[in-house]
């Protein structure tokens, strides 16, 4: 199927070419979201007329695009799920969820304009591609923890898992020492030397 594009698609082409695709991705992407129009003799006629203002209202979004993409890039998010002991999510952190935080962060970001290849299925630092503009990408990170507590420990660089292994070898630390400080005792009392006993007088029977 043939469309014209009325905006730059990353891999695909540049506003106003005229390119093949599949049906179901001009029906359900390109033309649903306003990125194309079906390669008809009206409708490049039609581009041909609107190009001027197409190409300036491109040029007027890039550059809002660029704005906000300079607040953006290189930013971190954290968000709070429930997940198992192994780091394991019950569920996973959508492009919906991406869209929630950094709006409510102060960002203007669609749920349409986040990438995510696969499901965020795990506790850590994932990193996320947003397209503000589609000339404009920027990369964030998803701090996604149990609790913010967490969250602290994933942006030193740590894992969860690995955290948990510190705590327990600190404890097991603890009870060595302290098993150690009951042993040293216990051979302290024994290099002791044992009291010397005064033996008392028996009455003599004359004295009784």
């Amino acid at each position: 199927m043939e469309v014209i594009l009325l905006e730059r698609v990353a891999k695909l082409g540049q506003m106003g070419d005229v390119v093949t695709v599949k049906p179901g991705y001009a029906r359900n992407y390109l033309l649903l979201q306003g990125k194309a129009l079906t390669a008809s003799k009206e409708n490049i006629a039609r581009f041909e007329d609107q190009k001027s203002q197409l190409e300036a209202r491109n040029l007027e979004t890039k550059k809002e695009a660029e704005a906000l993409a300079s607040r953006l890039d290189g930013e971190t998010f954290v968000v709070i799920r429930s997940a198992s002991d192994g780091g394991n999510l019950y569920g996973s952190v959508t492009p919906r969820d991406v869209a929630a935080v950094t709006t409510e962060a102060g960002y203007s970001v669609e749920r349409k304009q986040v990438i995510i290849p696969l499901p965020i299925k795990e506790l850590g630092l994932h990193t996320v591609d947003i397209y503000l503009h589609p000339e404009v990408e920027v990369q964030i990170t998803l701090n996604v923890a149990r609790s913010p507590e967490e969250a602290e420990i994933q942006a030193s660089g740590k894992s969860i898992q690995d955290a948990a292994a510190e705590e327990e070898a600190a404890a097991e630390f603890e009870i060595s020492e302290l098993f150690d400080d009951i042993g040293s005792a216990a051979s302290d009392d024994e290099d002791q030397p044992a009291p010397i006993v005064e033996p008392q007088d028996t009455p003599d029977e004359n004295d009784r």
